[in-house]
C-alpha cells in the first residue's frame, strides 16, 4: 500500500480541462438511441472548480482498485493488474503501466506487453478518464435538477433565464469539459461506489452512463440532496432514484391505475374489485387509490365551478396531483405504523383536501356555500376555506385505523406551521411515541409563502431541538410559480422556493405535477425517508394555477403570457387518460362512464345540502376533547371548585422546592443560598412569587396534570428567580429537575428553554395546548413586550380561536411587565393591546346571578387577563386554569420587582382549602372602620399597589383613602367593583396606573367603572399620553392628593 501511495503522489496532478464554448440553448444527448432536446430550465452561476485528479476522490478511486486487486487480481481490468504488479515491483509510475495482451490471442509475456506500450494510452490518460466519469456522475447528482423537465408549462426558462450547468452533458460537445470526446462514448468505465445507476453491473459504457444519469436526474424529477452532510442518507437517496427500472410501468398496470381512478364511485364507498397490480419499484404502495383521488379531485373542482361559478373557493386546478400525492404519503405512512397525521395547509385546495383526503361529507361542504344558513354554535364562524376537520377511519390500503386532522387556520400564510408541529408533539407525548413512529405531521405550502414567510425558517429550526422535535415532517409545496400577482424573479433571491429547507439538511424532491406516476413515486420515497431517518423532507410539486388568485380574479392583467399558455394546457387527468386510451389500456367509453357516475354522486350530495337549515361550526372541529364536555359540547358543570391546598401539601411541595432530591449533586453556591431562603419561608408559612408558582405547579403535577413551561431562559427565569433546572457544577450536562420528584405517580413536568423565537415557539405551544385540556401549557416571554413578534399567533389564533372555530384552548402567556427603568423596550407588555381585543361590552352591566356571576363571565369571555399583586393569587389563578370546567387562554402580566419585594409575600392561610382566586382585593385597613369618612377610593392593578400604600402611609391618609386592587381585568369584576363603590358613598373614584394615559389599562377600565356606578360619579385620572413607555416611574402618587378638601394641591382630570 505504501508503494501505491508513493505511486499516486508521484503521478502528475491532472485538472479537468475548462471549456470556454458558448452554451447553446438546444442541448442534444443520446437517450435510447434517439436525440433528445432540452430547453434551458434554471441558471447555474457557481463556478466549477477543477479538482486535481490524484487528490481527494482520485486517490480513493485508485486505492479502491488496488484493494480489489489484492483480493483478486482478476477482478480488475488487465491493465490495472499489470500496473499494480509493476508498481509493487518498484517500477516508476511512468513505466508501471503496460498494455494488456490482445483479447483474442494467447497470453503474452511481459516483454511482449512492453512492446505494445505505444499502442495503448498511458496510465495518466486512463486514470484521467475514469476520474472524469466520477466527476460526471457527481455533476448530475449535484446539478441534474437544473435541467430536469419540471415545469408543465415549459416557461421556467423565462422565469429564471440563464445557461445550463456547463458540466451536464446536454450535447456531445460538452464531453470536452471532461477531456472526453465522442470516441469515448462506447468505452467501458468502472462505476464508482457513489452511484447505483449500474444496478447489478459494475461497469458501463460512457453512453449508457449518461443515459442512465439523464433518466435518474433530468426527467420529471429533480433531486437536491448533495448538500446533506450524512453519507448514509446520501447513499439512501441515490439508491432510490438511480436504480434502473424504478419508474417502469406495464400496460396492464397502467390500465389498472386508470380503472381504479375513473371507476370508483366515491373514495369513502370503496372501489370495484379489479385485478390490482402493484407498481414495480414502489414497494407496497397501491397507487391506484391515489390516482383515483386525482379523478375525484378533478371532478370535484369542476362540479364546484359549475354550481358556484361566482364564489371564491380557491380551487386546486393546475395541481390535481396534490390529492393522490397526499394519499400516497398517508398510505405509506400507515403501512409504516403511523396512526395519526396532523396536517396544516393554506386556503388553496382546502375544500378538496377535506372532501377527498379527510373525507368530509360532500353535502356538509356544499352547504357552506349557502349564505342563508344560520350558525347553530356560538361565535362568528369563518370562511369555508379556513375550516379544519378531525376524522378517524380505516385506511383501506393497510386495513388499519388512522386519524387525520386538518388544522383550521387564518389567511396569514404559514402561521399554522408551528401550531401543527406543537399539536403533533403533544400527541406523540401523550401516547409515549418518543421516536415519531405513531404520530406525524404533513405541512402544505405555497411557493411564494414558503420562500417569503419567516415563520417557515423558525419552524424548521425547531425540528431537531430535543423538546420540540416531531421526528420529521413531510412538507409538500404547491409550486404555482406565482404568488398572487408576483413573479418568482421579484419574490425570492433563491433559485427555488424550497431552498430554506437546506438549513436542516432536508432533501428536496422537485417533481413535475403533470406526471402523476412521478409524483406518486416521489411521495412514496418521501414517506420512506421520514420513516427511516425521522427527519424533514420537502416535495416540490411544480405546477400552475389555472385561475387567478381566486376564481373572481383576472390574472391576465399581470401575467398575460403565462396565462395564455395555461389556457392551452390540458388537465392532468385528461392527459393521463388520453395517454392510456392511445395505448389501448382503456376505452373512452369506460372513462366517460365513470365521469358520469361521480357527477351523479355530487348532484345527490348537492340536493341533500339544500335540506340543511342550520350551520354547525362544531362539525368542523379539528381538535376534539372526548369526555371533557357533555355530548352537546357544553361544560359538565358551571362551578369552579376551591383552588386551595392542605397545609401538608404546601409543606411537602415547599420542601421539594428548597432541596436537591438527587444524591452527589453539587449546585452553585448562590443557588444554595436561594434554596435555604425558600426553606426558611416554608418554615415561616409564607411564600414569594417563585415559591407560589412552585406550589401551583407541584400540586397540579401531583394531581396528574402535565405541565409544560417553554420560552427563552425559562429554566432559570429571566430574572434568576425560578431555578427549576439545577445544574451539577462538576459534571457537564448533568441536571436535576426537582419538580419531577414530588410524588411517585405524578404527571411529568417539562420545562425547556426555547430557541430565540417568539412567533414559532408561541405557535408551537398553542398547538401543544390544543391536543388535550388536561395539561397546563405556559409560554413565558423574556420581557413582556417581546410578544409583539408573535402578534400573528395572538391576534389570529389565541384571541378569536373559539369564536372562529369553536375551539377552546387553555394556553397561558406569562408576560413580565413594569415601568422600572429598564428602557422603553423592556418595560411594558402592552396590556392595552390585549384589553382592546376583549369581547366584553363596556357599557352593559352583566345580568348574572350572584352565585354564577364569576364563572359565567369566564365562560363568555374570549380570554382571561390578570395582573396579580400577591403570590397567593398567582398560585390560585394557575390552579383555576385547570380546575375550571372549560378552557380559556390566560394572559398574566407578571412582575419584575415584586419577585423579591419584601411586602410581596403571601401567608399559607391564603392558599388553604376553601380559598379562591380573588378577582378584586379590597382594602382591609383602617378605612373599613369608617367607610363614610373615606374621601377617595383608588382602583389600581399590579405592583403599583405597593407604591400607593407606601405613599398613603407617608402622607397620613390611611383613614381617608381606600385602595382596591383589580386583579382580574378581563372579564371585568363589575359585581365586586360595585360592592367597593357602594361601600364608600362619599369617595371620589380614581384610577391609578404607572403607564401613560394612552397605554396600560385606563381606556379599558374607565368605561367599565362608569357603567358600574351608572355614570353617577366621575372617575379621576391624571397622567399625560406618551409615544413610548418611559424608563422611569412617573409621579403617580399625585392622584392621592384630594383629601380634606385640598383639591387644588395637585392636578387631576375628570373623565
Amino acid at each position: 500500500m505504501h508503494r501505491l501511495r508513493t505511486t499516486v503522489v508521484r503521478l502528475r496532478p491532472i485538472a479537468a480541462p475548462q471549456t470556454a464554448k458558448s452554451q447553446s440553448q438546444a442541448r442534444l444527448a443520446a437517450v435510447g438511441g434517439a436525440l433528445r432536446t432540452f430547453q434551458p430550465m434554471r441558471s447555474y452561476t457557481a463556478s466549477v472548480s477543477a479538482e486535481p485528479f490524484l487528490n481527494g476522490t482520485s486517490s480513493n478511486y485508485v486505492e479502491e482498485m488496488y484493494y480489489a486487486w489484492l483480493e483478486n487480481p482478476r477482478s480488475v481490468h488487465k491493465s490495472w493488474d499489470i500496473f499494480f504488479r509493476n508498481a509493487n515491483a518498484g517500477a516508476p509510475p511512468g513505466a508501471a503501466y503496460q498494455s494488456p495482451p490482445p483479447l483474442g490471442g494467447a497470453a503474452l509475456g511481459l516483454a511482449n506487453a512492453q512492446a505494445m506500450v505505444g499502442v495503448q494510452p498511458n496510465v495518466e490518460k486512463l486514470v484521467e478518464d475514469h476520474l472524469a466519469v466520477q466527476s460526471l456522475v457527481r455533476a448530475y447528482q449535484i446539478r441534474g435538477h437544473h435541467v430536469a423537465q419540471l415545469d408543465p408549462l415549459g416557461i421556467m426558462a423565462a422565469i429564471d433565464p440563464g445557461p445550463p450547468p456547463s458540466d451536464i452533458i446536454t450535447s456531445n460537445d460538452k464531453l470536452e469539459f471532461y477531456g472526453l470526446d465522442e470516441s469515448d462514448l462506447d468505452k467501458v468505465f468502472r462505476l464508482p461506489t457513489t452511484t447505483f445507476i449500474g444496478g447489478s453491473e459494475s461497469t458501463l459504457p460512457l453512453r449508457e452512463i449518461i443515459q442512465r444519469l439523464e433518466m435518474a436526474y433530468c426527467q420529471s424529477i429533480g433531486v437536491e440532496f448533495m448538500f446533506i452532510n450524512d453519507l448514509e442518507q446520501c447513499q439512501w437517496i441515490r439508491q432510490k432514484f438511480e436504480r434502473p427500472g424504478i419508474m417502469q410501468f406495464t400496460l396492464e398496470e397502467k390500465r389498472t391505475l386508470l380503472a381504479r381512478m375513473v371507476r370508483s364511485t366515491r373514495s369513502r364507498k370503496g372501489y370495484l374489485k379489479l385485478g390490482i397490480g402493484l407498481i414495480s419499484g414502489l414497494g407496497d404502495i397501491d397507487l391506484t387509490s391515489c390516482l383515483t383521488s386525482c379523478f375525484l379531485l378533478a371532478r370535484f373542482e369542476e362540479f364546484l365551478q359549475r354550481k358556484w361559478s361566482s364564489e371564491k373557493r380557491f380551487g386546486l386546478e393546475g395541481c390535481e396531483s396534490l390529492i393522490p400525492a397526499l394519499k400516497t404519503i398517508i398510505d405509506k405512512s400507515s403501512m409504516n405504523g403511523v396512526e395519526s397525521i396532523i396536517m396544516g395547509m393554506p386556503h388553496r385546495g382546502r375544500l378538496n383536501v377535506l372532501a377527498n383526503v379527510i373525507r368530509k361529507e360532500l353535502d356538509q361542504i356544499f352547504c357552506q356555500f349557502d349564505s342563508k344558513l344560520e350558525a347553530a354554535d356560538e361565535g362568528s364562524g369563518d370562511v369555508k376555506y379556513h375550516l379544519g376537520m378531525w376524522h378517524r377511519r380505516i385506511n383501506r390500503v393497510t386495513d388499519r385505523n388512522i386519524t387525520l386532522s386538518l388544522m383550521a387556520n387564518p389567511s396569514h400564510l404559514e402561521a399554522v406551521d408551528p401550531v401543527v408541529q406543537g399539536k403533533t408533539k403533544a400527541e406523540q407525548f401523550y401516547c409515549g411515541d418518543t421516536e415519531g413512529n405513531r404520530v406525524m405531521s404533513i405541512l402544505l405550502h405555497g411557493d411564494a409563502a414558503f420562500a417569503g414567510q419567516g415563520v417557515v425558517y423558525e419552524t424548521f429550526h425547531l425540528s431537531d431541538l430535543p423538546s420540540y422535535t416531531t421526528h420529521g415532517t413531510i412538507h409538500v409545496v404547491v409550486n404555482n410559480q406565482i404568488g398572487f400577482t408576483t413573479d418568482p424573479r421579484v419574490a425570492r433571491s433563491s433559485s427555488y422556493p424550497t431552498d430554506v429547507a437546506k438549513v436542516v439538511n432536508a432533501p428536496i424532491f422537485h417533481v413535475n405535477a403533470d406526471d402523476p406516476e412521478a409524483v406518486m413515486y416521489v411521495c412514496n420515497v418521501a414517506a420512506e425517508w421520514r420513516a427511516t431517518f425521522h427527519k424533514d423532507v420537502v416535495v416540490d410539486l411544480v405546477c400552475y394555477r389555472r385561475n387567478g388568485h381566486n376564481e373572481m380574479d383576472e390574472p391576465m392583467f399581470t401575467q398575460p403570457l403565462m396565462y395564455k399558455q395555461i389556457k392551452k394546457q390540458k388537465g392532468v387527468l385528461q392527459k393521463y387518460a388520453e395517454k392510456l386510451i392511445a395505448e389501448g389500456a382503456v376505452t373512452r367509453q369506460e372513462y366517460e362512464e365513470e365521469i358520469a357516475k361521480y357527477d351523479k354522486i355530487c348532484e345527490e350530495a348537492h340536493a341533500r345540502s339544500k335540506d340543511e337549515k342550520i350551520l354547525h361550526i362544531k362539525h368542523w372541529l379539528d381538535s376534539p376533547w372526548p369526555g371533557f364536555f357533555n355530548m352537546d359540547g357544553q361544560p359538565k358543570s358551571m362551578t369552579s371548585p376551591s383552588t386551595g391546598l392542605t397545609e401538608e401539601e404546601l409543606g411537602h411541595i415547599g420542601h421539594i422546592a428548597s432541596s436537591v432530591p438527587v444524591e452527589d449533586f453539587t449546585i452553585h453556591g448562590g443557588l444554595s443560598r436561594i434554596l435555604k431562603g425558600r426553606a426558611a419561608m416554608v418554615g415561616q408559612r409564607v411564600c414569594d412569587w417563585a415559591l407560589g408558582e412552585y406550589m401551583a405547579f407541584g400540586s397540579l403535577l401531583k394531581e396528574g396534570t402535565h405541565i409544560r413551561l417553554s420560552g427563552q431562559d425559562v429554566e432559570r427565569g429571566t430574572f434568576s428567580h425560578r431555578h427549576h433546572v439545577l445544574h451539577d457544577q462538576n459534571v457537564d450536562k448533568r441536571i436535576c429537575i426537582p419538580m419531577n420528584h414530588i410524588a411517585p405517580n405524578q404527571a411529568p413536568y417539562t420545562v425547556c428553554n426555547s430557541s430565540l423565537s417568539e412567533y414559532g415557539v408561541l405557535g408551537f405551544e398553542l398547538g401543544f395546548a390544543m391536543a388535550s385540556p388536561n395539561a397546563l401549557v405556559l409560554w413565558e416571554a423574556q420581557f413582556g413586550d417581546f410578544h409583539n413578534t408573535a402578534q400573528c399567533i395572538i391576534d389570529q389564533f389565541i384571541c378569536p380561536g373559539q369564536a372562529k372555530w369553536v375551539r377552546q384552548n387553555g394556553i397561558v402567556l406569562l408576560l413580565p411587565h413594569g415601568m422600572e427603568g429598564m428602557g422603553p423596550e423592556h418595560s411594558s407588555a402592552r396590556p392595552e393591546r390585549f384589553l382592546q381585543m376583549c369581547n366584553e361590552d363596556p357599557d352593559a352591566y352583566p345580568k348574572f346571578s350572584a352565585e354564577e356571576f364569576a364563572v359565567r363571565q369566564l365562560y363568555d369571555c374570549n380570554w382571561i387577563i390578570v395582573n396579580c399583586s400577591t403570590p397567593a393569587n398567582y398560585f390560585h389563578v394557575l390552579r383555576r386554569q385547570i380546575l375550571q370546567p372549560f378552557r380559556k387562554p390566560l394572559i398574566v402580566f407578571t412582575p419584575k420587582s415584586l419577585l423579591r419585594h419584601p411586602d410581596a409575600k403571601s401567608n399559607f392561610d391564603d392558599m388553604l382549602p376553601g380559598t379562591h382566586f380573588q378577582r378584586l382585593i379590597p382594602d382591609s385597613g383602617p378605612v373599613c372602620e369608617k367607610p363614610d369618612g373615606v374621601k377617595r377610593i383608588v382602583f389600581c392593578t399590579g405592583k403599583v399597589y405597593y407604591e400607593l400604600t407606601r405613599e398613603r402611609k407617608n402622607r397620613g391618609m390611611d383613614n381617608t383613602v381606600a385602595i382596591a386592587r383589580i386583579e382580574q381585568l378581563s372579564p371585568f369584576p363589575f359585581d365586586q367593583v360595585k360592592v367597593e363603590t357602594d361601600r364608600y358613598p362619599n369617595a371620589d373614584l380614581v384610577w391609578c396606573q404607572e403607564e401613560h394615559k394612552n397605554q396600560g389599562y385606563y381606556d379599558y377600565v374607565k368605561p367599565r367603572l362608569r357603567t358600574t356606578v351608572d355614570r353617577t360619579r366621575p372617575v379621576w385620572y391624571d397622567q399625560p399620553p406618551s409615544l413610548t413607555p418611559l424608563c422611569f416611574v412617573l409621579k403617580v402618587f399625585s392622584l392621592l392628593s384630594h383629601v380634606c378638601m385640598c383639591e387644588c394641591v395637585f392636578m387631576y382630570m375628570c373623565v
